[in-house]
């Protein structure tokens, strides 16, 4: 099951969730898994660097944390969102908030999936399935007439 949740006090609205939801499991079956139980925590930057300090020790703001609980290739975990970071990100590299918002929910993905980004290398892969999975979800809104 994929959830889709926004932090108390926080105030934002998610769209297209049934569309994102067959897009997270259409990209998880490319990589031979299925969708166990994905929750996402819409937050803002002060929230998630909360997270970051308390559960992984890191002082910095970043956009995405996630937490794996893959079993075999059953992915679950919990990926919290900045909200506001992926909308300064977005004016940085010249995207609509809209893209880079799917860019980084499917990033945590990719992660479950078992794609890392610490090396350069590494980073290049995650990029170019971060792309590879985007162009899925404009065919996907095509086909559903969205």
């Amino acid at each position: 099951m994929i959830i889709f949740n926004v932090d108390e006090g926080f105030q934002f609205k998610l769209s297209d969730k049934l569309l994102l939801k067959k897009w997270i499991k259409a990209v998880a079956a490319d990589f031979g898994n299925t969708v166990g139980d994905i929750s996402y925590m819409f937050c803002s930057d002060d929230k998630i660097l909360e997270v970051n300090k308390q559960y992984l020790s890191h002082d910095y703001y970043t956009d995405i944390i996630t937490f794996d609980y893959v079993e075999g290739t059953r992915l679950s975990g919990d990926i919290f969102i900045s909200v506001d970071t992926v909308r300064s990100n977005a004016e940085k590299f010249s995207q609509s908030f809209e893209n880079e918002l799917h860019r980084v929910i499917i990033h945590g993905v990719l992660h479950l999936c078992g794609l890392k980004d610490k090396t350069p290398s590494d980073e290049a892969n995650m990029h170019a399935a971060e792309d590879k999975a985007l162009e899925k979800f404009a065919l996907l809104k095509i086909q559903n007439d969205i």
